[in-house]
Parts: C-alpha cells; structure tokens; sequence
C-alpha cells in the first residue's frame, strides 16, 4: 500500500454542489432542445477524474483488475465499458485519463493505491477541476469542424479516438465514444467560456442544451 496521503475530495452530501456550467445558465440561458435542433449539448458534470501516471505493463493489470477494463492499446486510444459510464482514455506515452461515476473516484483510487503496492506511478485526482460536455445531433461534427483545429473527419477520427487540442483559444480533450457523440474534457475556468463559444457557434444549427 502507498503511504501517500489520500483523502476523498467530495463534500459531505448535505452541502448543496453546483456544476461547473451553473453561473452560465443563468448569464447566457440555456435554450431547449427542440424539433429544429441540430446539435444537443449537454454536460456531465461532477464526475470523477483521475489522471494515472506510470508504466503501462504495471498499470493496465492493476486497472483490469480493479475497474474491469483494459488501458488502450494504441496511443490516442479511448476505451470505455458497455453502458458508457467509465472510461480510459491514453493521453501521453505515461498518461492515462479515467473518467467514472461521481463519488466512485476516492474508492477507485484507494483500490489502485492497494493494488500498485510499491510499484513506480502516480493518481491525480482531477475531478474539481474539469468538467465534460457532451454534443450530439447531426450537426455536431460540422460544429466541431468551426470551432477545433483537429481534423474531425471520420477517416481520421474514428469512434474510440481521444486528442488533446485547441478549442476556439482553450485547450482541451475531444473524445469521440460513439458515432452520435462527442465530448469534450475542458477546464473548470474554461467552461462558461467554451459554453458560451458552443452557443454562439450553434445557433445556426439551432443548439439546443439538455440539463
């Protein structure tokens, strides 16, 4: 066991907690999905974050045992379990990002921590500083495609794929889990500004957010 100091960074439960896009629904609104919309967005916040660091052969065998899923197999690599509610996505050559339920990420990290004994690694826990916005519709490409320097096509960018690029002037994670969806992991302090970019450039495809 890692003598490291760990403590679960979630509030006690009776303490109201707000998401990272709260200030923005009430500045910039949050316009319904209809009909007419081409692209839904929706965030998913206050999940658990945990950025894993260290050799890959030590760590894919504590995360299988422990999580039940695999580290990626190719660099830019993005796995995730049948429902879609945790994921690993490879974000460097030593550098993992894993992604689960909130209030799942302290005992997830104590187990890794139980699992990794002495071995040579690092756990982060992330999750109050970022946050992740999900798009889907059948515009939702073509709004990527105004707005991130990556090439969003298919060819290149197929379902399992995760990079870490620019967003408008923000720096940020895209994933692609699934032919509908995108998402993108941005930083806590980026957020009302990538929510309102997302607004802007969304309006001709009739944006709509889900909350």
């Amino acid at each position: 066991m890692s003598n490291a100091a760990t403590f679960d960074t979630r509030t006690d439960s009776a303490i109201p907690v707000e998401s990272p896009l709260a200030y923005s629904y009430r500045r910039s609104g949050a316009p319904a999905a209809g009909p007419e919309s081409r692209v839904t967005l929706r965030e998913r916040a206050l999940l658990g974050h945990l950025v894993l660091r260290g050799g890959a052969i030590v760590l894919d065998e504590a995360v299988r045992e422990v999580l039940g899923l695999n580290l990626p197999g190719q660099p830019q690599g993005l796995v995730q379990d049948e429902r879609g509610e945790r994921s690993i996505q490879w974000l460097s050559p030593d550098e993992w990002l894993v992604i689960v339920p909130g209030g799942e990420e302290f005992e997830l990290e104590t187990r890794l921590r139980e699992r990794l004994g002495d071995a040579h690694y690092a756990i982060s826990d992330v999750s109050g500083g970022q946050t992740l916005l999900e798009l889907s519709g059948e515009a939702a490409r073509e709004l990527l495609m105004k707005t991130v320097i990556y090439d969003v096509h298919p060819s290149h960018f197929p379902v399992g794929r995760g990079v870490t690029t620019v967003f408008a002037k923000a720096t940020t994670i895209l994933r692609r889990p699934s032919e509908e969806r995108w998402e993108l992991v941005v930083r806590r302090s980026f957020a009302d500004y990538c929510y309102r970019w997302l607004l802007d450039a969304g309006e001709e495809y009739a944006i709509g957010v889900v909350r």
